[in-house]
This record gives C-alpha cells, sequence and structure tokens, in this order.
C-alpha cells in the first residue's frame, strides 16, 4: 500500500481547490491526516505483533478465537467478523495451524463441517503479546483524556457512518 508521508500544505490544496470547485480544503486535509494516522498505526502495530512471530491477521483470528466461551467458531463466521474472504481465512487458519496456534476440529458425520478451535499454544502466544500490546497501546492513548477518547469515538463513528460514499456508483 502507498502511504503518503508528505502530506499536502493548505496553500497546495488551495490551489486544487480552484481547479476542482467540489474539493473542501479542510475536509481534505483533515481526512488525508486522518488517513496517514491509520495507516501509521496499522504498519506500527505489524511491527510490535512481529516482535511475536505475528501479523494482524493471524493475531485477530486468535483474538476472535479467544472472544468465544469455547475458543471455538467456525472458519465462515472467523472470516466474516474479520472482514476478509473464505480464502484468506483458509490461508491464515493453515498458518495458525502448522504453527499449532489452532486446531481445526472435524464434524464425524460431515468432513466438510469444520470448526476452529484456539489451542493452549494459542492461548499462550496471546498471554505473552497481549500485556505488550496493551502497555503499547496505553502509551499512545496517553494524551488523550476520557472525555477526549469519547469525542474522538463519537467523531470518527460519524466518518465511519459515510464511509460507503467512497463504494457508491
Amino acid at each position: 500500500m502507498l502511504q503518503l508521508r508528505d502530506l499536502p500544505t493548505t496553500e497546495v490544496l488551495e490551489k486544487f481547490a480552484q481547479r476542482y470547485p467540489e474539493a473542501d480544503v479542510s475536509a481534505i486535509s483533515t481526512f488525508l491526516y486522518l488517513l496517514r494516522v491509520a495507516t501509521d498505526l496499522s504498519v506500527s502495530l505489524d511491527e510490535c505483533l512481529s516482535r511475536h512471530g505475528l501479523l494482524q491477521g493471524r493475531w485477530w483470528v486468535l483474538i476472535l478465537l479467544m472472544r468465544e466461551d469455547t475458543r471455538t467458531s467456525t472458519p465462515s463466521v472467523i472470516a466474516e467478523k474479520a472482514g476478509v474472504t473464505r480464502a484468506t481465512m483458509t490461508g491464515l487458519l493453515d498458518g495458525l495451524e502448522r504453527d499449532g496456534l489452532i486446531s481445526r476440529i472435524f464434524d464425524p458425520n460431515d468432513r466438510r463441517s469444520v470448526s476452529v478451535k484456539l489451542t493452549d499454544a494459542g492461548q499462550l502466544k496471546l498471554d505473552e503479546v497481549m500485556p505488550d500490546y496493551y502497555r503499547r497501546l496505553s502509551q499512545c492513548m496517553a494524551g488523550l483524556d476520557e472525555n477526549a477518547r469519547t469525542q474522538m469515538q463519537n467523531i470518527l463513528r460519524i466518518i465511519d457512518e459515510k464511509i460507503d460514499v467512497f463504494s457508491k456508483v
């Protein structure tokens, strides 16, 4: 993914607005900054997780399984919750199973029916990763008090409700 490191100045955006009257300079500037911060957060999270032998996709699968009371789910449900295709999920599960972090459980009456279970090794991996993750997350968010965090969540919710404008025809 291309990461825009050099955000445009207000002057540059105003030049664009002269050519494209639909351009709202303040909206563009805010959007690009949000996009850049989100990308930077994602890259930094991958750096943190890679120290533990994981990347986000595999980590999220383990988290989603840990959230279940039985530490078990189906590949299709996990794919839906993770927002990926079943084919992508199959690849993630293959790697996690190879590393012993999950196991596939086949229904003896229907071999097409499979569940995925977080193994003890998978739980131990999360027990290794999560304290480091939570410590770094707390440091990252330390500059925001509870009120600011609530405001930020409300602002992000408003933006999230409009994201589909990019995919509409």
